[in-house]
């Protein structure tokens, strides 16, 4: 057994059409895995999903457009996974969204209700579709990309890292349940990762600075440096590793 070898395994990955699900995207497919790469529009992911094709072999990606926030969709991208590969091993839960930064006493009851829908809500929804295929085979590895936020208090991201810190739970719950059937579910907290969902914390040097001070490697992330993790989680080098939350951060949750 080759411990990163993902051959004949197949990946669903939301958000995968930039960032970090395009990244772990591209390495599940560089260790062997087929892909599926999705997010609300269809020209990016057929980018991507071209691009992986192009280096990779003809059908080692599809592109299934979908919106996390609608049950519909998410069951007809593992419907249309199922069709084209017949099989679902992998699932990443990377898309999420955080339309708020403030007080929590400022949010809305929209803006809340939206975080929790799409970060936790949605990963829900997908897990338990794929879920029953994985117990029956007694094999398969879920991924939640949390946040260090999940486990940090934050003034302005509090309702995002409520949504996070429940992905942790979310992971933890449902690897007790499954666990027994050899279903792995484990997370993600990436720190700082230079994304454009992350624009506004990077793209200003002064703050930049700021928060990446603190951390040991006093530097900024890197989208490829989750994929690794991700790499970690889906392939048999992690078959004893379930409910666990992978931190990947530069050192900034164990700094001063």
């Amino acid at each position: 057994m080759q411990l990163f070898d993902l051959t004949e395994k197949t990946a669903i990955i939301t958000g995968s059409s930039r960032g970090i699900g395009r990244a772990i995207a591209e390495r599940l497919a560089e260790h062997g895995a087929r892909v599926v790469i999705s997010s609300r529009k269809a020209g990016p992911c057929d980018e991507v999903a071209a691009d992986i094709n192009a280096r990779y072999g003809e059908g080692r990606a599809i592109a299934v457009p979908a919106s996390i926030a609608s049950k519909d969709d998410l069951q007809r991208l593992v419907d249309e996974t199922n069709a084209a590969f017949g099989r679902i091993d992998i699932v990443v839960c990377n898309a999420a969204t955080n339309p708020y930064a403030g007080p929590m006493a400022g949010i809305s009851d929209d803006q809340f209700e939206k975080i929790l829908q799409n970060n936790v809500i949605s990963n829900h929804w997908l897990i338990q579709m794929v879920a029953p295929q994985m117990l029956a085979r007694k094999d398969g590895s879920i991924i939640i990309v949390s946040s260090i936020g999940g486990l940090r208090g934050n003034a302005l991201i509090g309702a995002y890292n409520i949504s996070k810190a429940a992905d942790m739970q979310l992971a933890r719950n449902l690897a007790v349940e499954w666990g027994p059937s050899n279903v792995r579910v484990n997370c993600i907290a990436p720190g700082l990762v230079q994304t454009d969902f992350a624009r506004y914390l990077w793209e200003n040097p002064e703050l930049l600075k700021q928060v990446t001070e603190p951390a040991p490697l006093k530097r900024i992330g890197q989208p490829d440096e989750i994929a690794g993790a991700a790499v970690y989680l889906a392939s048999p080098a992690s078959s004893y590793m379930t409910g666990q939350t992978l931190v990947v951060d530069g050192g900034i949750t164990i700094a001063w």
